[in-house]
């Protein structure tokens, strides 16, 4: 197979999602860097891009340079990663869509659920790719996770309980810090700050591996250092289309807590319990009989965790290669498109641009729901309705 042209816009020297991209998106050898406009100082973008191996004419210095470039090659880009700024997602994916480029941009798609609408339609009328770069679904046991849930292992779920807790945001004396400062900012972050910049990986996450979709929420929001404008700490309550009651918290001042992302599933017949930082195990306890460690990598797993499995069992599975997860499916479904053939269900996983238009109507709703002491509010975008 032929190696698909990407590339990227953001992720310079010196960021900390771009590496994981570019390690995720050449781990398969399906894919060719072949482009990018890698920092918002164009000088600074060309010259890290060529140290990347990018020719000259294709380490361009702004997206817009990038984008008016692309078009006119033969040899265009058939994939652009977006991993900006949040501000600025809305803008660059929705040119590119319209050029005819498919698109992984990074969370938060966009910055308003108005805007998240105009995303879905514009993929929608233009028939590309638009993913929502989810990458924690990438990882292998999770999916064997949603395929033990879809199977019926646990019977009907009744609750699901995520969390996605850190305590790197809770010395009140780097309120300060610029790099800090920004999030807690409504004119930088919108309308919230710890709950879209991390519970929504977990919100996302409950609806990955059950199936369903968050309909309404209560949230109790608080900005537990009193300077900042937007919250740090966020208790969730949910439910969902098919009945799930659903529990989230997420927090920046956890201390202690390291990264904090763990999901855990309830069902009738059993229930589940995975942690991003122990990715390598599935903690699984049937009704009535011993807890079970499943391991990735070992015998008569899912085709979904199988697929995704590269090292061998005992070592560990890291954050690269969920991101290299998401790209492998993106390789498949563009291929697939390519081809005019059915894409493989065990690589049609990749999170859509309707995820991530849900994640802003549940940002939207958490800021709603928080300034009216946990009123329960709509949590669906309007056109879901």
């Amino acid at each position: 197979m032929n190696k698909i042209k990407w590339g990227m816009i953001g992720g310079g020297e010196g960021s900390q999602i771009g590496p994981a991209h570019r390690l995720g998106a050449g781990l398969d050898g399906l894919f060719e860097f072949t482009a990018g406009a890698l920092d918002h100082r164009p000088d600074e973008g060309r010259a890290y891009g060529q140290s990347l191996g990018l020719s000259e004419d294709r380490a361009y210095g702004n997206w817009q340079e990038m984008l008016e470039g692309e078009q006119q090659r033969e040899d265009k880009i058939d994939l652009v990663t977006v991993a900006t700024p949040n501000s600025t997602h809305f803008e660059i994916t929705k040119a590119f869509l319209e050029a005819g480029f498919h698109v992984l941009c990074e969370k938060p798609m966009t910055m308003t659920v108005e805007e998240g609408e105009d995303i879905v339609r514009t993929a929608k009328a233009t028939g590309k790719i638009c993913a929502v770069n989810y990458g924690y679904t990438g990882y292998s046991l999770v999916r064997h996770m949603r395929a033990m849930i879809k199977r019926g292992d646990l019977g009907e779920i009744r609750v699901v309980n995520a969390e996605f807790a850190h305590g790197h945001h809770a010395d009140a004396a780097d309120a300060d810090n610029p790099r800090v400062r920004w999030r807690y900012d409504p004119a930088q972050a919108g309308v919230s700050a710890q709950f879209a910049d991390c519970g929504i990986h977990a919100m996302h996450m409950a609806s990955f591996v059950t199936g369903q979709e968050v309909t309404r929420l209560s949230a109790d929001i608080v900005s537990c250092i009193k300077s900042r404008e937007l919250e740090d700490d966020a208790m969730v309550n949910f439910r969902m289309d098919g009945g799930i009651v659903g529990r989230l918290w997420t927090s920046s001042v956890a201390i202690g807590r390291q990264h904090g992302l763990t999901i855990q599933v309830f069902g009738e017949n059993g229930g589940l319990r995975w942690a991003q930082e122990q990715p390598n195990q599935l903690y699984y306890m049937p009704l009535n009989e011993r807890l079970q460690i499943i391991e990735r990598g070992e015998g008569d797993l899912s085709p979904e965790a199988d697929r995704t499995t590269r090292v061998t069992i005992g070592h560990a599975e890291g954050m690269p290669l969920a991101f290299a997860n998401i790209y492998k499916d993106l390789a498949e479904a563009i291929s697939a498109a390519k081809e005019q053939r059915a894409c493989d269900p065990a690589a049609d996983l990749y999170p859509r641009a309707e995820d991530g238009l849900r994640s802003m109507a549940a940002v939207s709703a958490v800021a709603e729901s928080g300034k009216t002491e946990a009123a329960w509010v709509d949590a669906r975008p309007p056109m879901f309705r």
